[in-house]
């Protein structure tokens, strides 16, 4: 691999069910980045547990990212793909980090707000407000010059920076300061059944979002259901009542590769009935290779956990790296015991 090239980190929790939002926002925007960038690719398993998971769904969704991963165009020749909780430095820094960060900080993190905000407040774990901290680890063991983030991840991206340079004034000139890597406009997908909030894996309602492992039925069935208007006027608008047709239109475009003004012509004069069978179409034009694909890796265990075990060595090879630097800075005695 071109050494010369910037270094990307992203990942995914293993929890819930991946979406056409996960796909089109993040997932294909990586298999673009994987021809220009050396690209590290996680399952963050280790953030999957701010909040309580069934041990066998944990296992199993762990396996399906993966799978998604590769179904969706990533080369593990090209990139790497590892689980988080397979490179036990991720664990390590997060700590160091952790008792580095101010808890003003923390405190600030809306998503950590919003959540708390949900449970009682004795309830809330404290994984969840040291989220940060570990996100920050995962980036900075790799030295990442960038890192693709939704607007829901920007503040913790911040963090990250804050605390990077944080940790260079004490410390010396130690990490690499990340930065944000835009997704391509039109990325931001929203729910089916409320267009006003960001399509989520973990959202239980049965119309909110097209999962990838989605069959070509239920596609239909969740797209001709999705909120629209009484406009019955097919365009791209910032209006709020409009949200849903605009919506419809982004996944549309996102997924055929028009521009703007090509689907406004196509659309022009139709009705949302026409709008809607043709997002079914593109929807399931992509998904139905990607969901073969997936089944024949989800079936070959040898070879996913091939590639997951070398990803993880080599991820490991670097964050140690990283760490051992980390660790001497901060006058930590070297392990010189036999491993």
């Amino acid at each position: 691999m071109n050494t010369q090239k910037k270094r990307v980190l992203s990942g995914i929790q293993p929890s819930g069910n991946l979406t056409i939002g996960n796909y089109i926002g993040a997932l294909r925007q990586w298999v673009e980045e994987q021809e220009h960038y050396e690209c590290y690719f996680c399952i963050v398993d280790l953030h999957a547990i701010t909040v309580p998971q069934d041990p066998t769904a944990l296992r199993e969704k762990t396996r399906e990212v993966a799978a998604l991963y590769i179904a969706s165009g990533l080369d593990p020749e090209k990139v790497t793909i590892f689980i988080q909780s397979h490179v036990t430095a991720h664990a390590e820094l997060g700590w160091i980090l952790t008792c580095l960060s101010p808890l003003g900080w923390l405190y600030r993190m809306t998503q950590f707000k919003d959540k708390a905000a949900k449970q009682q407040q004795e309830s809330v774990g404290a994984g969840l407000l040291n989220y940060p901290a570990l996100m920050a680890a995962d980036i900075l063991l790799y030295q990442a010059h960038a890192v693709p983030v939704g607007d829901d991840q920007r503040q913790h991206l911040e963090f990250t920076r804050d605390l990077a340079q944080r940790f260079n004034s004490l410390y010396g000139e130690t990490f690499v300061i990340p930065e944000v890597m835009v997704p391509k406009a039109g990325a931001r997908i929203m729910g089916l059944d409320n267009p006003t909030a960001k399509m989520s894996k973990s959202e239980e309602s049965e119309y909110h979002a097209v999962y990838m492992l989605d069959s070509p039925a239920q596609v239909k069935k969740k797209i001709m259901r999705a909120v629209t208007d009484s406009l019955a006027e097919i365009g791209f608008s910032d209006d709020p009542e409009r949200a849903g047709v605009n919506n419809l239109l982004t996944i549309y475009q996102a997924l055929s590769g028009q521009t703007g003004d090509e689907v406004m012509q196509q659309f022009a004069g139709r009705g949302y009935g026409d709008l809607k069978k043709a997002v079914v179409e593109q929807v399931n034009s992509h998904l139905e290779p990607l969901q073969a694909r997936y089944n024949q890796l989800i079936h070959e265990a040898g070879y996913l956990d091939g590639i997951l075990a070398r990803g993880a060595e080599k991820a490991a090879e670097m964050a140690e790296h990283t760490l051992n630097t980390v660790k001497e800075r901060i006058g930590f005695l070297p392990n010189r015991s036999r491993r």
